[in-house]
């Protein structure tokens, strides 16, 4: 069978991503989970820097990244979305990607076990390490990137992803190198299990595309 170069480039990139969450993880257990020296003075800069309005937007973070609202009634709402919209291998790489990134970060979490800041903010659950919100903003933004391959798609997930993080950290519900691993997994998981259904995304990709062309070519240049 011929090699595919953008699946191999997927999956190489993809888990490399997740290898090297894994290593940050390792480095914190390693040393005893204490914070590292960034994290500790980035921490410090966000309780010097009080802000109502930054508080509230932190806190609709919090609300849209995770928990029931986050995890299951967005993923599930865009995959029925996809499925209406006959992108079915769309739906089955958007859920799996998720789920896939989910488990990750549950894992992860019972693995290394890091306490969170005591300034936290909200409540949360065990394990301080990957932020799992950072790691779900990430993954959405590589999905989008791979479903709707624009630039703007692009720059806007980047964005999320880094409000996301930030969000986290101002609300001191992660370490910043818990929202670093976060999102290394996350874009990890989305890359990999993108690399697993290449071949059907973009067979659907090119049904879709094909009556577009179709019609450019009957209207003619100059229509």
């Amino acid at each position: 069978m011929k090699a595919n170069p953008t699946r191999t480039r997927r999956l190489v990139i993809g888990l490399t991503a997740i290898a090297l969450a894994c290593l940050i993880g390792l480095w914190i257990f390693l040393q005893g989970n204490a914070p590292f020296a960034v994290d500790t003075a980035w921490n410090s800069a966000l309780v010097d820097w009080p802000s109502p309005v930054l508080v509230g937007f932190s806190q609709v973070m919090n609300v849209l990244g995770g928990g029931w609202i986050g995890v299951l009634i967005i993923p599930l709402g865009v995959a029925i979305v996809l499925m209406l919209t006959r992108h079915r291998w769309a739906a089955a790489y958007f859920l799996s990607a998720e789920a896939v990134s989910a488990a990750l970060v549950q894992i992860l979490k019972q693995v290394f076990g890091r306490a969170r800041p005591e300034e936290i903010l909200v409540m949360s659950d065990h394990g301080s390490f990957p932020s799992g919100h950072a790691a779900n903003a990430a993954t959405l933004a590589v999905i989008a990137a791979i479903l709707f391959p624009r630039a703007w798609v692009v720059v806007a997930g980047v964005v999320w992803t880094l409000l996301m993080a930030f969000s986290r950290t101002y609300l001191h519900a992660h370490w910043l190198s818990d929202t670093a691993g976060g999102a290394l997994l996350g874009a990890g998981a989305a890359l990999a299990m993108a690399a697993v259904f290449t071949v059907p995304l973009a067979r659907e990709a090119a049904a879709f595309s094909a009556p577009r062309r179709a019609g450019a070519e009957v209207q003619g240049p100059g229509r």
